[in-house]
């Protein structure tokens, strides 16, 4: 889908926030968390189908395969061990874990701009999500689903079970970071990246789970992109007033559609995917400096929001008079011995930026719900 040329369309006026939900906003992995509760071995054989999402998207380049679509290739096997949407939704709502200052910042958020969240994630996590945060579930985009739409027999739940114990046994696939074709993986994953394509795209054809494959779209990079398209038709604002704060993967093609609209694209504790299409850095266990920043660019724009990123200090902040006083006692607040990595991505700095943020998006802390003021 091409995306470009939107920012010469829209005419708009105000500034407006939307920004991933897992990593930006939780902690939550919970399609992992899912398969983890629902299937035995469950963390295993998600691992092997969160790799095997990656080699399809990213070393093989399946034709029309995107990456995210893990979230279609497991619900067969959640159906098959009981998993129901009431209980897909109870157990969502029971473990959200959120960033440190992220409730804070949605609700600041809120306060100042049209803000939005769009998500790879299954919707029953998203409604759990913005109900407990106090977001619109209108101002939500996701991963629409109806598990109890599917009805299985005996004989189907057993096959799918038996399947999943071969696929949570399977030799762990060993993909090298610099993998970029078929000829980059070893022997081994090369068979076992076959055993899945056998079982998920030719065993389970003739089931009737396989509807999920088929029916189930989830909301990953491209479809993130055209949702923020969606978000700029819905409110007037253009590409260049939209501040957009990704993760992972699946938020690569909407960082760089802002970015190349002249909005302001931020990776937050990003993975290399989300940082080579982002244009700022954020490297923090706390979401008061995502806040300080979109308020910036809510007041002066990405040029502003960058002058502050090039100049990161806490006297920088104190002395710009752009920043609202709540938030600068909140930043000296959390971050009493200095402030967290902030950095424009350049070529230069993008391989040291890529470790420090991996690093960084595996030791932030969650908070549950509970402990939220």
């Amino acid at each position: 889908m091409d995306f470009e040329g939107l920012e010469e369309v829209i005419s708009y006026e105000g500034k407006q926030f939307v920004t991933g939900l897992e990593g930006p906003i939780t902690k939550n992995e919970n399609a992992q968390e899912l398969c983890e509760h629902f299937i035995p071995g469950g963390n295993r054989f998600y691992s092997m189908i969160s790799r095997y999402d990656e080699v399809l998207a990213e070393v093989l380049k399946r034709q029309n395969y995107r990456a995210g679509e893990k979230l279609r290739l497991v619900l067969p096997f959640l159906k098959a061990h009981g998993a129901s949407d009431n209980q897909v939704l109870d157990f969502s709502r029971k473990h959200i874990t959120v960033i440190p200052g992220a409730v804070k910042t949605m609700r600041y958020m809120q306060e100042i701009m049209a803000s939005f969240i769009v998500s790879t994630s299954y919707e029953h996590y998203v409604s759990a999500v913005c109900d407990a945060i106090g977001i619109p579930m209108e101002n939500a985009y996701c991963t629409k689903l109806s598990i109890d739409s599917v009805k299985m027999e005996d004989w189907e739940m057993e096959t799918l079970r038996s399947l999943a114990r071969e696929i949570s046994d399977m030799e762990p696939l060993d993909v090298p970071q610099a993998a970029r074709g078929p000829r980059d993986l070893s022997t081994q994953d090369q068979r076992t990246a076959h055993r899945l394509d056998e079982i998920l795209w030719s065993e389970l054809s003739d089931l009737a789970s396989h509807r999920f494959l088929t029916e189930v779209n989830p909301v990953g990079g491209e479809e993130k992109a055209a949702s923020v398209v969606d978000v700029c038709k819905k409110t007037g604002i253009g590409l260049e007033d939209t501040v957009y704060i990704g993760h992972g993967i699946t938020d690569a093609q909407a960082l760089r559609l802002v970015r190349k609209g002249g909005g302001l694209a931020i990776s937050f504790n990003g993975n290399a995917q989300s940082l080579r299409e982002a244009e700022v850095a954020i490297i923090s266990p706390h979401t008061v400096v995502t806040s300080v920043l979109s308020e910036a660019f809510f007041k002066g724009g990405r040029d502003l929001a960058l002058e502050l990123v090039e100049g990161w200090s806490m006297e920088q902040v104190r002395t710009s008079g752009i920043i609202h006083d709540y938030l600068v006692r909140e930043l000296e607040r959390v971050f009493p011995d200095g402030l967290p990595k902030v950095a424009r991505v350049s070529e230069n700095n993008l391989e040291p930026l890529i470790e420090e943020s991996l690093r960084a998006r595996d030791s932030v802390p969650g908070e549950g719900l509970g402990s939220i003021s």
